[in-house]
């Protein structure tokens, strides 16, 4: 397979792992490359309307969101944006932009919340002017908005990550147990 492709299964950004205090990182390195990132804002907001629907809130309540730039090679290879209900996050090293210390999922299960469930919807479409520049792609490239959604074992959903890449340089690989 070409190096220019990344091949991503999402099992590492689940679950909270000491050994492992960053995810991107690790995986990157794993496939003998450089995974980095950049925080660019982090705020609290009123709720879109589709990702108060995905948290299970009114539109409008506040969530805070943390926006990245994830880089493979020092080429950004994803824009993530991840939502938290602002009961959560407010006052929380999820509120600032500052990196985490072990990541957001082990600084989630210090403050009680841990992921029982998963749900992952992926699109393809076409980037907006922001994500196109932010993302260095041409007019005509595609790209894939994945949405997690995060639900804890009393099933609300606590958190919820929209990334969006550009589709040629991805390969998205799904490992089910079943039963």
């Amino acid at each position: 397979m070409s190096n220019s492709r990344w091949v991503s299964s999402s099992m590492p950004y689940l679950t909270p792992d000491a050994a492992r205090p960053d995810a991107w990182g690790a995986e990157a390195a794993a496939q003998g490359r450089k995974g980095t990132q950049r925080i660019i804002r982090a705020e609290e907001v009123p709720a879109p309307p589709d990702i108060a629907l995905q948290l299970g809130l009114r539109e409008g309540c506040a969530v805070v969101v943390r926006r990245r730039i994830m880089y493979l090679d020092d080429q950004p290879n994803e824009l993530t944006d991840t939502y938290y209900p602002a009961d959560i996050a407010r006052g929380t090293r999820l509120a600032g932009t500052a990196k985490i210390p072990g990541g957001a999922i082990r600084l989630l299960a210090e403050l009680g919340y841990v992921g029982a469930r998963v749900r992952e919807d992926v699109v393809a479409r076409m980037p907006n002017p922001e994500e196109r520049a932010l993302l260095q792609t041409a007019q005509d490239e595609p790209v894939l908005r994945l949405t997690r959604v995060t639900v804890d074992s009393q099933d609300r959903p606590f958190q919820v990550d929209m990334m969006t890449m550009p589709a040629h340089r991805q390969h998205l690989r799904y490992e089910l147990t079943i039963g």
